[in-house]
This record gives C-alpha cells, structure tokens and sequence, in this order.
C-alpha cells in the first residue's frame, strides 16, 4: 500500500547560506531581482507552442516525455522508455496510457531527491499549479487530473503561461533546414511576446552526424544554392543565416564533440570539403572539417553580428542500442574531456581581438573553468563565459562556475544565467534556482568584506538581467 503523500512547501530561504548572516544578506540580495524579466536567451523549448497556442495535452506530456533530465534518471533505475511513452526513432510510440505513464513516474518520484530536477519539478508544481501535496504514488493521480484541468484553462495557454511567467523574450533553437514557419506565424499574429531563433547548423556541418547527406541535399534545396560546391556551400550559409537574422535571430549555436578550430587556406579547405562531400573521408577529416566550420561560421559572425555559442565536450549518444531504437537527445549523453587553450587557437588568432565579434564558451568539463576557460575570456576581448552547463546546472554547479572563474574572468566576462531547456514550464524554477545561488555567493563575498552591499545589489542585478541582453544583443 502506497504512503501518503506528505504536505509540499517551498521555503523560502531555500539555496541560502546556512550561517545567519550571510542568509539575511543573500535574502536582501533576492528581493532586489526575484520578479526581474526572465531573459532566456538560449534554449529548446518549442515555437509551435506559441504559434498556435494551443492547450497542453496532459501531466505526462507536458512534464514528462519532453525532459530527458527526468526520463534517464528513472531509466537507470531500470523503467522502459516505452513504458513512459517516449518516442522512438521512427516517430512511433508503444500504446501507452499517459496516466499510466505519469503513475509510474510518481511511484519512481523519490529517485529525484535532492537533485535539480527535485528543485523544478516542485517549483512547477507548487508555484505554476498550486499543488500542496507531495508527488508519490498516493497523489499520483490528483495530480494528474489536477494538471489535466488547469491545462484546459485559458490560464494555461502557451501565451498567457509567457506572460505569467515574465518572460521578456525566449530564443528556440532550429537548423537552417527550418523555414521558420512558427516564427513567422508568431510574427503574424500580432501577439507581442518576443520569440527569437538561433541558427543551429551541425546537421550540415558534422559529417558523422547520422542525418548529413540527407540534410545536404535538403540545405540544398531550401538555399538554391549548390551546396556540393565549398564556395556555394558557405554561400548557403550565409543566405540562411541572414534569414534567421531577418526573424530575429541574434545568435548561432554549434554542439560539437570537441572545441577544436581550424583555419586552412581556400585551397586545402575545398580539398578537405570535396572528400567530405564525397564520403571518402575518415574521422580525421571529420574533426578538421569541424574544427574549420567554426572558424568559417566565425567569420560570417563578424559580418553579419550572431553571436556565436560553442556547446563542445559531449558523446553523444553514447547508449547505442538505445539510440538505434529512440534516436537522440533520449539521456544518453556523457561529457568529455574537452580542451580549449590550444583547440581555439587558431580561431582566436584570426577574431580574437575582434571587438565585434561575440563568442560564448560553454564546458562539461569543469576541470578547465579555472585552468583554461576563465584566463582565456579574462583577456580576449571576444570571449565570454556561458553559465554552469547541463550537467553542471545544479545549485553545487553554479557555484564551483562563480568559485572558479571569478579570479580570473570576473564577473563581467561572463553571460548570466540561460536555462538551455526544452521544458517551458521549468524556466522560472530554472532562473529562481540561479538568481538565489548568485545571490548566495554575493553574500559571502559581502560577508567577508570583498563586495560593499551597493556593489553586490548591482551585480546580483546585472547577473540575472542586463549581461544576458548584453552578451545576446537582445
């Protein structure tokens, strides 16, 4: 027999310091930036939700099937993506109750003790949903239903949940095979909630990636250019990129395995790109092939002003029998050790001092916050920091980023908090998780007379708010 479920509360000094002096300042801190506008300038959440701003289906859809941060934590423990009703790779599911599904996941709730996901997941539910109980299996189902009804309320539309959640603007992510559509469709309707775009191009610049001749001939298609020649390749680039600039767009992003750059001569480039373009290459020439996109999207950066967002370090995929029958982004990426100082210096060598040029460097691989990543954006006047990442975006990740960068990078030549979610109803737990933990750190540093009160009532403002519009020229 299931327990019952036991009463929720959000404390409100939740992620504050413990010693008591340093909570009173941190709370002082919080109350200057806790209702600021959410700036989310990095992200996956889904532009269709807000063209067509249509309900939610249910609990499980809405919380459940979209955020991989929850459904590999319950397939470690040996649950079936099946039996949640995750989608394989061919876009079919198992024929799955979504109630079932959400009951198996609040029987499993527990896992999540302690862990970031505990911390937005309540937030959701007491904050957006009003739910006073526990999530377990004796609740289970009045959540469910609960949920089901609040999602069938004009309340709880796509549009009005952006404007409940002061969010100033959101930018979604597409590849340049995307025709925008919904962007322009939310354009169109005249509704006044900033969504952006960002130029997302790795399924047409990896070409290990398993979709990139198929993706070729699509780029083709949607640019009218003859991308199996390298100067009309980059030409489609441009042209796409300039489209998503004309919608919006003030950034690109590039998920690659490593951060290496490359920057070959016209010549040896067209040569790397015909063996590419041709099949005939090996996984040497995939990683050059990569490494120069960088340095190429980097230069089209600095004509056309994206800023650009390198994510490198992960292995992704790395459950092949899972990816083969669920395809990506299904939990199963691990990080990697991931080198910066040498892998970006050919890039830098040619846009590092570049004033115009906005470049933002993310990790997995925490061991180079203070080795490598925060002396390189402490000089270069391109670089800057993006906040604690994916893996790392938990209260104790947050802080060893501030720990370790600080020294050597400030807190100027970092970016602020992005929540890089596909989880729209999790982004103001996302940014109240980070404005406290900043606020936290601020404090110690007050406490211990580094930071007078008026300097750190300015930063805790500036982290949360103005550097992200700053860095995403929002």
């Amino acid at each position: 027999m299931s327990k019952p479920a036991k009463p929720l509360h959000l404390h409100p000094d939740r992620l504050f310091p413990a010693e008591a002096s340093q909570r009173a300042i941190a709370r002082q801190l919080y109350a200057q930036v806790a209702t600021l506008p959410i700036i989310s300038p990095h992200g996956h959440t889904d532009p269709a939700w807000f063209a067509d701003n249509l309900p939610f289906a249910n609990a499980s859809e809405l919380l459940l099937v979209p955020d991989h941060y929850v459904f590999r934590m319950l397939y470690s423990q040996g649950i079936a993506l099946d039996a949640l009703g995750i989608s394989r790779a061919d876009g079919s599911r198992a024929e799955v109750d979504p109630r079932a599904a959400w009951r198996l996941f609040a029987a499993h709730f527990h896992l999540f003790r302690g862990t970031p996901s505990s911390l937005w997941l309540n937030h959701v539910f007491h904050e957006v949903f009003g739910l006073r109980m526990r999530l377990n299996a004796a609740s289970a189902d009045h959540y469910y239903d609960s949920i089901g009804e609040a999602l069938q309320r004009p309340a709880y539309l796509p549009r009005a949940l952006f404007k409940r959640f002061n969010i100033e603007v959101i930018a979604t992510t597409e590849s340049p095979l995307d025709d925008l559509r919904h962007h322009r469709a939310i354009r169109d309707s005249g509704w006044d909630g900033r969504i952006v775009s960002a130029y997302r191009p790795d399924p047409v610049i990896d070409p290990e990636h398993e979709q990139f001749a198929t993706a070729l001939r699509a780029f083709a298609g949607i640019s009218g250019e003859d991308v199996y020649d390298w100067d009309g390749y980059l030409r489609a680039h441009r042209q796409r990129r300039a489209y998503f600039a004309s919608m919006g767009a003030t950034s690109s992003d590039h998920g690659h395995p490593s951060a290496a750059t490359a920057d070959l001569g016209r010549e040896r480039a067209r040569a790397l790109f015909a063996r590419i373009v041709s099949g005939n290459f090996d996984a040497g020439d995939a990683e050059l092939f990569r490494a120069q996109m960088l340095t190429e999207m980097a230069a089209m950066s600095l004509d056309d002003g994206l800023v650009m967002q390198i994510h490198p370090g992960c292995l992704r995929n790395h459950n092949r029998q899972l990816f083969h029958r669920f395809g990506r982004d299904k939990g199963a990426d691990i990080p990697l050790r991931t080198g910066y100082v040498q892998a970006l210096k050919p890039l830098l060598d040619r846009f590092g001092n570049e004033p115009d040029f906005s470049l933002v460097l993310f990790t997995l691989d925490e061991s180079t916050y203070a080795r490598e990543l925060a002396p390189l954006a402490g000089h270069y006047p391109c670089l800057r920091l993006g906040p604690a990442w994916w893996f790392h975006d938990s209260p104790e990740g947050m802080w060893r980023f501030r720990e370790q960068t600080l020294a050597s990078a400030g807190f100027y030549n970092t970016v602020g908090f992005n929540d890089d979610t596909r989880a729209f109803l999790s982004i103001p737990a996302r940014h109240d998780v980070a404005r406290r933990i900043d606020c936290a750190f601020l404090a110690k540093l007050v406490a211990e007379h580094r930071l007078d009160e008026d300097e750190a009532y300015e930063l805790a403002v500036d982290l949360a708010y103005r550097l992200p519009k700053q860095a995403y020229r929002l």
